[in-house]
């Protein structure tokens, strides 16, 4: 979640702790449509035990046909890693703000070091042209393997194999190939969906003369999984929550219908990333959509896409807020008197302000004046503050147990619940909004009873710099001894 400091000063604004030099709304009007916003934005336990049951469906649905709106994409991953693995491997992570380059040294015993760079991606490069964006992927990994190599830490003349994550829903066929079927985290290259994107980023290593072998395409979430099990072997889901969302897991490849085509052995498992930030899409018949929820999405460069992740994920937890503050500010409830173009603007909420505002509730919410004052250049009163406060809970909590019910999913229909499992969860909505585990955690009891605390999540590992390797690893000895050398 990026930091909400600017990078240049922001007017300076004074204010007392009551605001009573200006207009404003009473406690007991703010009262009422914070009652009215706690009816749209609480869960039962009753409803979400609903949504679980839908979820499974859906679930099932794509392990047992293709195209489906929950894809259940087979990655060809092939069980989890011995912990023995070893050499000098590359990884590339296109994530949703940042391209990410990695040197993984694999020490077998389940030991590693890792050197890595990170290289900006802007908004504009999100939306150009497909080839130029694995241009800008190659180039930055030249420079990366060319300071390397200068360095001594990458022999001069080897071709070092290359595991590439790519966090966007693909269809794939074998592990080094991948359809991409929708872009999503406001991703909207053109001439790329339906494409091969790992044919595509080999042309652009070919034509910059890079030294790397695309050996296995995942997505973050999938090397979550393997990295998180490198560790700790109790894991058996990995999940994402930040500027996407998404959840993998090991699944019998004679519980995949829509491969048993292939004729692999049925009692071998394969890593299952479920892109189920798609879940409910198009009909929107589960999930408790509010009417912000509605415009974000009418609004969106995908609209009626990825309906599970536009109520959860760090992209649009901040615009959620920003739109009931903003209807508030047009029924004349708050900022009376004051200009509010600023907050006005869509995406001006940043995520990262509504972990501030629950951060602190000292000092008569100072936190929330800040974020007030300094970025957006209005005064807010006491009461405004506690109010704002009691909104970032309400649809952070509302994230939080709408993820259980996607964790919840997974258990029951793999029947984790009895003996419990650990799930290794990544992204900067688990990592740095505050309480988030624990509301998680909260709705897994809701949904289950006490059984629910044997599902526990934890801080992941490394996934996509890691795992991505780890994988590239498997899969390198898993073709060298023979086993589908052809998937």
């Amino acid at each position: 979640m990026p930091s909400p400091v600017p990078s240049h000063p922001a007017p300076f604004h004074t204010t007392s702790s009551e605001q009573e030099d200006l207009p404003h709304a009473t406690k007991r009007k703010m009262a009422d449509h914070l009652r009215r916003l706690e009816t749209m934005f609480t869960l039962t336990p009753q409803r979400m035990r609903m949504i679980v049951e839908a979820f499974k469906d859906a679930l099932e649905l794509g392990l047992a046909k293709d195209s489906q709106i929950v894809p259940m994409i087979p990655t060809y991953v092939f069980g989890w890693p011995s912990g023995d693995e070893a050499g000098n491997y590359l990884a590339v992570d296109l994530g949703g703000t940042n391209l990410r380059v990695c040197l993984v040294t694999l020490q077998g015993a389940g030991k590693w070091e890792i050197t890595q760079s990170k290289y900006r991606l802007s908004e504009e490069q999100k939306q150009d042209d497909g080839q130029q964006l694995f241009d800008f992927c190659a180039e930055c990994l030249k420079t990366f393997v060319v300071t390397n190599i200068e360095g001594g830490v990458i022999p001069k003349g080897a071709i070092l194999p290359l595991g590439f994550t790519f966090s966007y829903p693909c269809s794939q066929n074998k592990i080094d190939h991948g359809v991409l079927i929708r872009w999503t985290k406001g991703f909207g290259a053109p001439n790329t969906e339906g494409h091969d994107v790992v044919e595509m980023f080999r042309k652009s290593l070919e034509r910059h003369d890079v030294p790397a072998e695309i050996v296995a395409l995942t997505c973050d979430t999938t090397g979550t999984l393997i990295a998180s099990h490198y560790v700790n072997p109790a894991t058996k889901i990995a999940c994402i929550f930040g500027t996407g969302c998404n959840a993998a897991y090991m699944e019998r490849v004679g519980d995949i219908p829509k491969i048993s085509a292939l004729g692999l052995d049925a009692q071998d498992e394969v890593a299952i990333n479920c892109e189920w930030g798609a879940f409910d899409s198009f009909e929107h018949e589960h999930l408790p959509r509010t009417k912000y929820d509605i415009t974000i999405d009418e609004q969106s460069n995908k609209p009626g896409e990825q309906a599970f992740e536009k109520l959860i994920s760090g992209r649009y937890l901040g615009e959620i807020l920003r739109l009931i503050i903003c209807e508030l500010i047009d029924e004349g409830v708050l900022f009376l008197g004051q200009n509010t173009y600023k907050i006005e603007i869509p995406y001006s909420f940043d995520t990262a302000f509504l972990s501030l505002m629950e951060s602190d509730p000292t000092d008569e919410l100072l936190m929330i004046i800040g974020i007030f004052s300094h970025f957006f250049a209005v005064e807010t009163t006491l009461a405004e503050r506690q109010f704002f406060r009691a909104l970032a809970k309400l649809v952070g909590r509302r994230a939080a147990r709408l993820s259980a019910c996607g964790i919840a999913s997974i258990v029951s229909k793999m029947g984790y619940l009895e003996e419990g499992c650990a799930v290794g969860a990544d992204g900067s909505l688990y990592n740095k909004y505050p309480g988030f585990a624990d509301r998680i955690h909260e709705g897994l009891v809701d949904i289950f009873g006490e059984k629910g605390r044997n599902i526990v999540t934890y801080h992941a590992e490394d996934g996509s710099g890691i795992g991505s390797a780890i994988v590239a690893a498997m899969t390198k000895l898993r073709k060298e001894a023979g086993k589908y050398p052809t998937l």
